[in-house]
């Protein structure tokens, strides 16, 4: 009896084994087949004109491509005060702006789930310590966001992003007390390049999980040339788009027109996977290879 039960204890740990390198196996079959998918696109005529943004594109802490778009903006425009502002950060380890903390940035997070913001005040304590990384719980609505943000930055800063999943339109509409140079909003690719979209106002609103969010691509576009900014591009999984105020976005240096027409991408969330490295995102204390030289001199 003692022998059968042993043998059976080995043949569930061999099916389990056996489970193991099918999943594994399947993930890296997926994988491959997404990254050349995505090869496929930017290797195609559209994006064959240098001025456009994604074939320069690349995910560090990013959702797709947009470590590699703003890295390719910033070259072009040149970097500023090398300071950021984003709401929707979530835990750090995925945004629009962890990669720019790990070239010295300065910046403020804030999000509304305290989980997510108690989980990046643990792992990216040293930045805070450092006086780099300024991490905000707030809920937040058209009338307490420039107070927010005021708080920490006024005028000129590099980089705003805004990702809410609801009210991002109605309170990216009220910010006054900073003057990004470059924006990135993530806009509701289910409505087409053409159609003036934006959800109604509710202070109550949570996302659901639904194509019920936010604003599309053309009424961005509508609201930020009111603002003096233009469109540039947008990410490959069709998720956020890329603004450069007037003053910078010459046409020597983006492709225009500058219009959501020209520089909308549907949803592609799924391509995401193959621009990501096969490794999980983690995050923990580090130094530069510079810095550690020095000490032993």
């Amino acid at each position: 009896m003692l022998q059968k039960l042993r043998q059976l204890v080995w043949a569930i740990k061999d099916g389990q084994r056996d489970l193991y390198r099918l999943r594994r196996d399947q993930e890296i079959l997926l994988w491959s087949v997404l990254r050349s998918e995505y090869r496929s696109l930017i290797e195609s005529d559209k994006f064959s004109d240098t001025k456009r943004l994604n074939a320069f594109g690349y995910a560090l802490y990013s959702q797709a491509d947009e470590d590699g778009i703003l890295a390719e903006i910033f070259k072009r425009i040149g970097v500023g005060p090398r300071t950021f502002v984003e709401f929707g950060c979530g835990n750090g380890l995925e945004n629009n702006t962890h990669a720019l903390i790990l070239d010295g940035w300065r910046g403020l997070w804030m999000d509304a789930n305290e989980s997510q913001i108690a989980s990046a005040e643990r792992q990216f304590a040293d930045v805070v310590a450092q006086d780099r990384l300024h991490i905000r719980l707030a809920l937040l609505d058209p009338h307490n966001i420039n107070g927010l943000i005021g708080e920490y930055f006024e005028g000129e800063i590099d980089l705003l992003s805004v990702d809410i999943d609801g009210n991002d339109f109605h309170v990216l509409k009220e910010i006054s007390c900073i003057n990004p140079r470059v924006i990135v909003v993530e806009y509701n690719a289910r409505k087409g390049p053409t159609i003036d979209w934006v959800i109604a106002y509710n202070a109550a609103h949570r996302w659901d999980g639904t194509d019920y969010f936010g604003a599309s691509l053309k009424a961005y576009e509508h609201l930020l040339k009111e603002r003096g900014y233009l469109l540039v591009g947008c990410s490959i999984s069709g998720v956020n788009a890329f603004f450069v105020r007037e003053d910078l976005a010459t046409p020597e240096l983006f492709c225009g027109p500058f219009t959501s027409e020209n520089h909308f991408e549907p949803q592609r969330k799924l391509l995401r996977r193959g621009i990501h490295t096969t490794h999980p995102r983690n995050y923990g204390p580090w130094d530069t290879a510079r810095r550690l030289l020095e000490d032993q001199k």
